[in-house]
């Protein structure tokens, strides 16, 4: 490629803060919850480019035919690729895209076909747009997209805080998992957190059912706690883990998770789980392609213990990401782990934000 901006480029980032910042200085847009990816063409060429500088091609083949068609013979587009539901953002279907069989990959690509939303601009044509502040760039992209049609989208954009507000509210029940703050004056930093990003945070108390050890310290150090949430039946649903403790409090968590080992294993809700490791099946958050070989064998806890968790948000029936330690709940009895304390918050219909398409 003969490109002024040539791949591969770390993409900029964004640091987290509490709220959304006053003042006049920001554009603000919803933070979407996908693969981010940055696309190249010269020509004939076309490169997708994820987070961690590898291609993503061969996973969206659907995408190349729309961005040839579409866009100039000479960009470099920052944005994020998502697979949008009538429910909202689906993340586990996008997941599923990444898989070793291209015959699979192109079976998924028409059943779910994936689009782009883009949110800044590196190079047109033969120009570098890197050095040139922000508010620019975004004025080049909206002239870019101005005629774009789905798969294509163009994220929507405001400097007005209220109306950030209200994206931070009404988006996240159509997937979308908080807001970025991007000055208008920032140039293009590869690698740099020069963006804020304000993300959804609640809290739960769930049942601790299982841990697994420390990579580094077996029998020494608890790695990660495997949280269970009681649905309307009464099973015990695995959602997630909470893990990030201080090498002290997961020494101190061997002697204390101790007692709760004893004929753990006896009457276990995820009992059959631990029998079908066995068998080389696999248990929800076991191992899988996403894992990279790393060992998450686990080992059961008498699920009597309560812990409370700050989560930001739910996919389907798990929590999005990794839940982070509160507290003990020792007042509070397993059985009052259920769902239903989870706060509900009703899809925004996707077709405001897309307009139009998918």
């Amino acid at each position: 490629m003969k490109l002024p901006v040539q791949p591969p480029v770390a993409p900029m980032l964004a640091k987290r803060v509490e709220e959304i910042p006053e003042g006049d200085a920001w554009i603000f847009e919803p933070k979407w919850d996908g693969f981010r990816a940055l696309i190249f063409r010269d020509g004939d060429e076309l490169l997708i480019q994820s987070r961690d500088r590898k291609p993503l091609d061969r996973y969206f083949p659907e995408l190349a035919g729309p961005l040839k068609q579409q866009l100039p013979p000479g960009f470099v587009l920052d944005g994020e690729i998502v697979i949008a539901a009538s429910t909202g953002l689906d993340f586990d279907a996008l997941q599923l895209r990444i898989h070793p069989a291209a015959s699979r990959i192109k079976l998924l690509s028409q059943q779910i076909p994936a689009s782009v939303v883009f949110f800044d601009v590196l190079a047109l044509d033969d120009r570098d747009l890197t050095k040139t502040p922000f508010a620019e760039r975004r004025a080049e992209l909206e002239s870019l997209l101005s005629t774009a049609t789905p798969p294509l989208h163009l994220t929507p954009a405001t400097r007005d805080h209220a109306t950030a507000r209200d994206w931070f509210r009404r988006f996240e029940g159509a997937g979308l998992d908080g807001v970025m703050a991007k000055p208008a004056g920032v140039l293009y930093e590869p690698n740099k957190r020069s963006m804020l990003k304000v993300k959804h945070e609640r809290d739960c108390d769930c049942v601790v059912a299982g841990f697994r050890w420390h990579k580094d310290g077996e029998n020494e150090a608890v790695g990660s706690l495997l949280l269970g949430l009681y649905d309307a039946l009464g099973a015990l649903q695995h959602v997630g883990v909470c893990a990030s403790f201080t090498q002290a409090k997961r020494r101190e968590l061997v002697e204390f998770l101790a007692p709760y080992r004893t004929d753990a294993l006896a009457s276990h809700p995820w009992r059959s789980w631990v029998e079908s490791e066995a068998e080389n099946q696999r248990m929800p958050g076991g191992q899988s392609r996403w894992s990279q070989g790393k060992d998450l064998s686990w080992l059961p806890l008498r699920p009597e213990l309560v812990v409370e968790v700050a989560y930001e948000h739910m996919q389907g029936t798990r929590f999005r990401h990794m839940a982070q330690f509160r507290r003990w709940r020792t007042d509070k009895p397993p059985a009052a782990c259920t769902y239903e304390q989870l706060e509900v918050v009703a899809p925004h219909e996707l077709a405001a934000i897309f307009q139009t398409g998918r």
